[in-house]
């Protein structure tokens, strides 16, 4: 059975910086990609990064420059470094793996920017 268990969400001042990590119940490999989604409070789900097999690495516009997704194979984690954080970054940031034909997702973790 496949699980993704995220870690590392809480509340932090605009400016920030948090930490993201997702644990696999396998092999990151065995994932054609994995990465990070999230969702606000009334909005769609939407990118932050995705890591491709390939290493390939997609991150959302809104994100670019502030924060990093990388993936440790033999620890089975991706992590999600998180800078310059704003408000607007508020939202809870699920995990996901894409194994064909199936889509993996994380529980998810609450991220609160606010002062």
């Amino acid at each position: 059975q496949v699980q993704l268990v995220e870690s590392g969400g809480g509340w932090v001042q605009p400016g920030g910086s948090l930490r993201l990590s997702c644990a696999a119940s396998l092999s990151m490999f065995s994932f054609y990609t994995v990465g990070w989604y999230r969702q606000a409070p009334g909005k769609q789900r939407e990118l932050v990064a995705i890591n491709t097999n390939d290493n390939r690495t997609i991150y959302g516009n809104s994100v670019k420059g502030r924060f990093f997704i990388s993936r440790d194979n033999a620890k089975k984690t991706l992590d999600l470094q998180m800078n310059s954080l704003r408000p607007e970054d508020t939202a809870v940031y699920y995990c996901n793996g894409k194994l064909s034909p199936n889509d993996y997702w994380g529980q998810g973790t609450q991220v609160t920017v606010s002062s």
